[in-house]
């Protein structure tokens, strides 16, 4: 989740030192001179910085080099490859895990002010061992990359995973969920772009309805700060694993959420198609906001049937937002094609039928700023099966 630049930074002599470093790990786990912590970063400005950054620091007191403090990071991937948008796009960018010194790793979120906050973990000889080796495995050539999945597999989940394995006897993360508190996935997201508004809708209208189920205290962990959460109080029969979180960045205040712009264009779209369709005189209004409304409707959904169907993108399917964001709308904004009547009745449907998924929980929209959108469909098409009738009547 850190920037493209600042991921792949590791130059021709920052992988030399990345591989003396494993070589080093995997020679000597004598781990008595370590310490081993977890960090968790705070949110950026950027879209891949909404919703913070993991990695696992290692100081080794053995060694007197620039990589006596690394940082293990499983959140790189290669920005400059020809590819780049295409595998991003189709769910197949390979994500990899890099080490790097922690200096340069802190560097990146000075400059960003963002936070950094620090959990050392209390671990015996044998933890620390059996941890760093762990990592060191991962972090072998043949085993770094893998296919990053944002809420099933990313540099959250990756060090989560890592923690039941290392301990002996009765590990239990802390308590994640508050009691009586049923997020879904969708939720929790949403909360992130609270102040980011069109990429919020943007992201509901894309994602189906398999992250609107309930999450597990496990799964809430794919975000940073439910991991550290999820450590700051978890246990070994009944003993802490870690100390107290130490903040080593502030970082900048959250802004406040701000003006919902996408609700007030929305209100707007609503108001003027519902002017252009009822007054003679605004005639020319209504035809453009019903081929506005039609054509926008009709190429969004020809964009998540390609997310649904063409990308490895797992959450983009089985997405009801097809249902009101129909692609056949594209011939309906050019052509005036027989049957459609029939047609435009059973869009009103969906759209009745998208209201009903959202209130059941099977798939919820961004109720607030959709539904201005959903009610000028309605007019829409209330309007053409009006017109259609007459014409009709007067043959």
């Amino acid at each position: 989740m850190l920037k493209i630049v600042i991921c792949f930074c590791l130059t021709f002599s920052g992988l030399f030192l990345f591989g003396q470093t494993i070589d080093s790990i995997n020679s000597n786990l004598n781990a008595s001179h370590l310490r081993i912590s977890l960090l968790t970063c705070g949110v950026g400005e950027q879209v891949w910085e909404t919703f913070g950054h993991t990695g696992i620091r290692v100081i080794d007191s053995d060694r007197h080099d620039e990589m006596r403090d690394v940082v293990f990071n499983y959140g790189t991937f290669d920005g400059y490859d020809k590819d780049f948008e295409i595998k991003f796009m189709k769910g197949k960018l390979l994500y990899y895990l890099s080490v790097y010194p922690y200096n340069d790793f802190l560097q990146e979120y000075k400059e960003g002010n963002k936070s950094v906050k620090e959990q050392v973990l209390l671990l015996d000889k044998k933890q620390n061992e059996y941890f760093l080796s762990l990592l060191a495995e991962n972090a072998k050539p043949e085993n770094k990359y893998y296919k990053y999945d944002f809420f099933f597999d990313n540099c959250a989940t990756r060090i989560r995973n890592i923690f039941p394995k290392t301990f002996e006897g009765n590990f239990v993360f802390g308590q994640t969920i508050a009691p009586g508190s049923h997020p879904s996935f969708r939720d929790i997201i949403n909360e992130y772009f609270y102040k980011k508004h069109w990429i919020r809708i943007g992201v509901n209208l894309l994602l189906g309805s398999k992250i609107d189920r309930e999450m597990t205290s496990s799964e809430i962990m794919f975000l940073p700060d439910y991991l550290s959460i999820g450590i700051k109080d978890a246990t070994v029969n009944k003993q802490k694993i870690s100390t107290d979180t130490v903040t080593l960045l502030s970082g900048s205040p959250h802004d406040k959420a701000g003006i919902n712009e996408p609700f007030i264009v929305f209100c707007c779209v609503f108001i003027l198609t519902l002017l252009g369709l009822s007054f003679n005189n605004l005639r020319i209004l209504g035809k453009i906001m019903s081929f506005l409304l039609l054509f926008i409707t009709g190429i969004m959904g020809c964009v998540l049937l390609i997310m649904w169907f063409g990308t490895n993108h797992q959450t983009c399917a089985n997405n009801f937002n097809l249902l009101w964001l129909l692609p056949t709308n594209l011939i309906l904004a050019f052509f005036k094609p027989k049957g459609r009547n029939r047609y435009v009745l059973i869009a009103i449907l969906f759209i009745v039928i998208t209201f009903f998924l959202h209130l059941f929980n099977i798939q919820r929209i961004t109720i607030l700023e959709i539904t201005p959108i959903l009610l000028s469909l309605i007019l829409v098409y209330g309007n053409i099966f009006r017109n259609s009738s007459i014409l009709n009547a007067k043959q």
